[in-house]
């Protein structure tokens, strides 16, 4: 990710420098117009792509930060991105975090972007930079909102997914190949995130915001049930059924908790309670 990063960046033609834990990952860069930097923090923008924080705060080691702006790409926790905030201060710095929502190939291709929160004023100035790696979406100044964001997207992903893959490996099991149900599993996805009357996301949405949901169309009682037959449907044909269900308990105590007769969206009321 950080050596695609640096690539976009030189391919624009800014004047960038390397620095990397493993001196030999830099090298290829060098070839391609970059500079070796003498050391983590040599420049006055420095963008951070690594494993986590604290891989950051050993490549900085006790090396002062005064008026320079740390764009911190890597993953981790809200909680840990304020702390580093707080350490980045301390040094004289100021710590923006971001949350790339492209993998490596994606950078810098039309529909990348990447989450930023922290003081908007230094994150300004810098846009005309970091937007060469894709849309500068900024969503807060709370410097753990980023990876808020970040995360959320890919609980999203990871689910959704994950339960594709347990969608296909039931079908095997009858002997249906992935390429029979995939225009199927392509177009509810589409149909779950657009406007129509299948648009979920937004639906859901607006009922979160309105704390109201109506169960008319989709009792959360019958989605319960509904939901414990699919996952008997799994357990039937053999494949794991783990986290499926997980997922029909939690149904299954929202459900209990008295609001059967509500729509599918007040599930979030037990999520937010655990």
């Amino acid at each position: 990710m950080g050596s695609k990063m640096a690539e976009t960046f030189l391919a624009a033609g800014h004047e960038v420098a390397v620095w990397n834990r493993t001196r030999s990952k830099a090298d290829p860069l060098m070839d391609r117009g970059a500079r070796r930097a003498a050391s983590a923090v040599d420049g006055e923008l420095l963008v951070v792509s690594q494993i986590g924080y604290q891989a950051m705060y050993d490549s900085f080691g006790d090396a002062r930060l005064d008026g320079k702006v740390v764009v911190n790409l890597s993953s981790g926790s809200p909680g840990e991105l304020r702390e580093a905030a707080r350490r980045v201060a301390e040094r004289g710095g100021t710590l923006i975090t971001g949350g790339v929502m492209v993998p490596p190939p994606g950078i810098g291709q039309p529909g990348a972007y990447t989450f930023y929160s922290g003081p908007k004023e230094v994150l300004d100035r810098q846009v005309p930079v970091l937007e060469t790696l894709g849309e500068v979406a900024y969503v807060g100044a709370d410097e753990g909102l980023a990876m808020m964001f970040y995360q959320a997207q890919l609980l999203i992903f990871w689910s959704s997914l994950t339960s594709y893959m347990h969608a296909m490996a039931m079908l095997r099991t009858a002997g249906v190949a992935p390429e029979a149900f995939l225009p199927f599993a392509r177009d509810l996805f589409t149909q779950m995130g657009g406007d129509g009357p299948m648009g979920y996301a937004g639906h859901l949405a607006g009922e979160f915001a309105a704390g109201s949901y109506p169960g008319e169309l989709n009792s959360l009682h019958m989605q319960a049930v509904g939901l414990g037959h699919a996952v008997e449907a799994l357990a039937e044909a053999g494949v794991e059924i783990t986290v499926p269900t997980a997922l029909r308990r939690l149904f299954e105590r929202a459900d209990a908790e008295g609001r059967g007769d509500e729509g599918l969206g007040t599930v979030i009321q037990s999520i937010m309670k655990p």
